[in-house]
């Protein structure tokens, strides 16, 4: 891939991923003119909890979630979610694979009937 965002994530120190998590927590908290105890307390966190999120210190998925909910940004989290997709070949065999329209009734002569015990 050439896409130069793609090099820069792939590239990119776990702690450095951190960080611009909490640089965007930090971002929306600012857009949205709360301030530190008002989001943390929204979020159900201590304001010393967001402080070392936003500063990449301390990260915690839940904290993370939580934040995002109290900014209305859990919507993010769709990218994450599994689309289940059928390819052109799989759809065409369910359209013309044959339907059945009925139950078949049970003969008692079958053609390989069930083995009688011997009790």
């Amino acid at each position: 891939m050439t896409d130069i965002s793609y090099i820069h994530w792939q590239a990119a120190s776990d702690t450095s991923l951190i960080r611009t998590l909490g640089a965007f927590i930090k971002h929306h908290r600012v857009q949205q003119n709360k301030s530190q105890t008002q989001l943390a307390k929204e979020a159900g966190i201590a304001r010393s909890t967001l402080s070392l999120f936003e500063n990449g210190e301390s990260t915690s998925l839940i904290i993370f979630i939580q934040l995002l909910r109290a900014l209305k940004l859990l919507h993010l989290l769709q990218q994450f979610e599994i689309k289940e997709e059928l390819s052109p070949l799989q759809l065409a065999k369910l359209e013309y694979s044959p339907k059945k329209t009925r139950a078949r009734r049970k003969n008692a002569e079958s053609k390989n009937p069930e083995p009688k015990s011997d009790w």
